[in-house]
């Protein structure tokens, strides 16, 4: 057997970096970048800019927000999806999902009850999800808001009558494929039957579950550069691996997937890591010096960031995203930016956007040990925080408190 290639934490944040567009190379079209990523997770808090977008921003510089909603809701090359967390995927990975949609929910307790919930519905005199599938095929589509006068006038009946069985039971639907997010009016979904909003070229291979896990699992590789099993479960369909082990070893056994060996301080890091044979030439590159440092700031739920074992485990970077903290036991803030620069991240920033006063605030900075406090890193991080805010349209910026070696950030 040929020895296995070795690889510093070095290099394996370099091709992930690469991989994940955040360097100073090259970067597609924004249909490409989705693509590489595998998936963009969905969360409704906007204290700076909706997640999606900042983490788009981050690789893409600034750009034309429209351009997502365009590829969404009307060419449909993307739809709204669980992948990782609810999130925007592919519509080229839709026989993927479909596999899971019509296996949902699942035999978990969890699971267990919500098809008790559905067959208690199915059992009633007027079921919920057959008014809802109605409506919805005779209307087009509507948000979750337009059956609560409907349910509570002529559905008492059936017991599922307020508005939380309604958003109980269009989740249900969503997950299981019966209808998607046809558009959004600021964060409300508006539902349509799938067939409505899936465009006629879409995919529709029926793979088994054995195919689906090695087509899933390649695809997390790439979009992790170098990866284990454990990251490989925790990213894009996440918890949907069964019977990984095996789908690994015939990915390798194919040549698909390549074992290396990741080394740190002398000593190799535990557990079999995989490298896709696509990126073999792109590693190669990387240790050969071709890596171009960027400098920039990362959504608190970026696809880099978003598996917090192994960000510490490559980047020694505690992050914890603390929104749902009490103010007073936060450490750092209510929407924390790390700091990317290079290959490092040396910081994080507390930020709010204003929009009213086209402001935008950096309310707290804080630098981690031994970060970098020349002029040159100062002058990466605020030409960061400049092109943010002149992506979000912000006119001036504000800092507040800042570590003493980073003073220099609010200069004029």
């Amino acid at each position: 057997m040929p020895a296995l290639r070795r690889l510093s934490r070095v290099d394996v944040r370099h091709l992930l970096l690469l991989r994940q567009h955040l360097t100073a190379a090259p970067v597609p079209d924004l249909l490409s970048v989705v693509r590489d990523l595998g998936c963009l997770q969905l969360d409704p808090i906007s204290a700076v800019q909706r997640s999606h977008l900042l983490v788009l921003w981050s690789r893409l510089g600034t750009y034309d927000p429209a351009q997502v909603e365009h590829l969404l809701y009307r060419q449909r090359h993307l739809f709204e999806y669980w992948a990782h967390m609810a999130s925007i995927v592919l519509t080229d990975d839709y026989p993927l999902f479909r596999h899971w949609m019509q296996r949902y929910p699942g035999g978990s307790p969890a699971g267990q009850r919500l098809r008790q919930f559905v067959a208690d519905d199915a059992a009633a005199p007027a079921s919920l999800q057959q008014h809802l599938l109605a409506r919805l095929r005779v209307e087009g589509p509507l948000p979750a808001a337009a059956f609560e006068d409907q349910t509570r006038g002529g559905m008492d009946s059936s017991g599922w009558t307020s508005g939380r069985h309604v958003n109980k039971m269009l989740d249900y639907l969503w997950h299981s494929g019966a209808v998607m997010v046809a558009y959004r009016q600021g964060t409300q979904r508006f539902w349509d039957i799938t067939e409505r909003c899936l465009p006629p070229d879409t995919p529709t291979t029926t793979l088994s579950e054995t195919d689906v896990v090695q087509q899933s699992a390649a695809r997390a590789v790439r979009c992790l550069g170098v990866a284990r099993s454990d990251h490989i479960r925790q990213h894009f369909t996440r918890g949907r691996y069964p019977g990984l082990p095996a789908a690994l070893k015939t990915l390798v056994q194919a040549g698909t997937l390549e074992v290396v060996q990741v080394q740190h301080a002398g000593q190799p890091l535990p557990g079999t890591w995989y490298l896709h044979a696509d990126d073999a030439a792109a590693l190669e590159q990387m240790q050969a010096g071709a890596f171009q440092p960027k400098t920039t700031l990362l959504s608190p739920f970026d696809n880099l960031i978003c598996d917090r074992h192994r960000l510490a485990l490559l980047f020694d970077f505690e992050y914890r995203v603390e929104i749902y903290t009490p103010a007073t036991r936060r450490r750092y803030g209510y929407y924390v930016l790390p700091i990317l620069h290079g290959e490092s991240l040396i910081g994080r920033m507390d930020v709010l956007r204003h929009r009213r006063e086209q402001r935008l605030e950096i309310k707290a900075t804080f630098a981690e040990a031994g970060a970098p406090d020349d002029a040159a890193t100062v002058r990466s991080i605020r030409g960061a925080v400049e092109a943010l805010a002149h992506f979000l349209g912000a006119r001036s910026v504000q800092f507040g408190t800042l570590p003493p070696g980073w003073s220099r950030l609010a200069a004029d």
